[in-house]
């Protein structure tokens, strides 16, 4: 099981009340609720590895090099000395991050992140390099790209918590956008994504995107349609691809999520035990964690 760990704190942030505090009165809504979420995954699941997926870096400057707009509106203002600010967070959400890590550590869950990569490349590789089943946690869909039935790849998107969690296997990608795992980021790239600013190609939304991927098989294929008056597409499908060209030839590169992250070495086996019980009892005091830390610690040895 792979954790987008960002995409499931950034969750528990916003599902838990900012009331969840640490004695001294910090919040530790994300911190609890990513615990209670592990934990239930863990119950529902019972994977024998568990992988916490990391963002070291959440806007590679490889991708960015390669289509300048790349999460650009993430990026905070300029502060008043003129250092740019990380990607946007609520100021309660950052100061709860090292909490979590150093909670992960303590209790040995595997957690993994790459200098020059973000956790969905982490996750690729890791998926990618699996001898069995994998189990993908994430609310983001780029992640789809992955799923692979013969493989046995697949994602669980959280609908509502963790409880309950879209299966995405390959039927469910065929029917919803058409494609499958293999297609969905030449979907992704011609449709384009407001979010991770991705222009996409203009006037190709969802459907189009969908019909064309499906007459002429791929992104390759649709180009060569592009070069062939025979090819039936309409004048403005053919003009905006044309115009487009730049844009398609280096989109991939940065939609694709790496398959060749240098993984570090690391022991992703679910722990049945605490790795340092000390530091954990610290943390748990620290920060008010007991009760989440107490369900999570039961799950495991169960």
């Amino acid at each position: 099981m792979l954790l987008d760990t960002a995409s499931l704190y950034f969750r528990a942030y916003f599902g838990v009340p900012d009331s969840v505090r640490a004695p001294d009165g910090t919040p530790v809504n994300a911190v609890r609720g990513l615990l209670d979420f592990i934990a239930r995954l863990v119950q529902d699941h019972r994977p024998d590895d568990l992988v916490a997926c990391m963002d070291a870096d959440w806007r590679p400057q490889w991708r960015v090099d390669l289509i300048p707009t790349y999460k650009a509106h993430r990026v905070a203002a300029e502060t008043a000395v003129g250092v740019p600010d990380e990607e946007e967070v609520p100021d309660t959400l950052s100061p709860q991050v090292p909490v979590i890590e150093a909670v992960l550590d303590a209790l040995g869950i595997a957690r993994v992140g790459v200098a020059r990569y973000e956790a969905d490349d982490v996750i690729g590789t890791l998926a990618g390099r699996a001898a069995g089943p994998v189990d993908i946690v994430t609310g983001d869909r780029d992640l789809y790209q992955l799923v692979d039935d013969a493989r046995g790849v697949r994602v669980l998107y959280p609908l509502k918590g963790v409880g309950t969690l879209q299966v995405t296997d390959e039927a469910w990608l065929r029917g919803k956008y058409g494609v499958d795992g293999a297609g969905y980021v030449d979907l992704a790239l011609l449709r384009g994504d407001p979010s991770d600013g991705l222009p996409g190609v203009p006037g190709i939304g969802e459907k189009t995107a969908a019909k064309l991927l499906d007459a002429f098989g791929d992104l390759a294929g649709i180009m060569a349609a592009v070069d062939d008056p025979a090819a039936r597409l309409t004048p403005s499908q053919r003009r905006r691809l044309d115009e487009a060209r730049d844009y398609v030839a280096v989109a991939p590169q940065v939609v694709r999520v790496a398959g060749d992250v240098p993984l570090p070495a690391f022991d992703p086996a679910l722990p049945r035990e605490p790795r340092d019980p000390a530091a954990l009892e610290a943390l748990a005091t620290r920060w008010g964690l007991g009760g989440a830390l107490q369900r999570l610690l039961l799950t495991l040895q169960a």
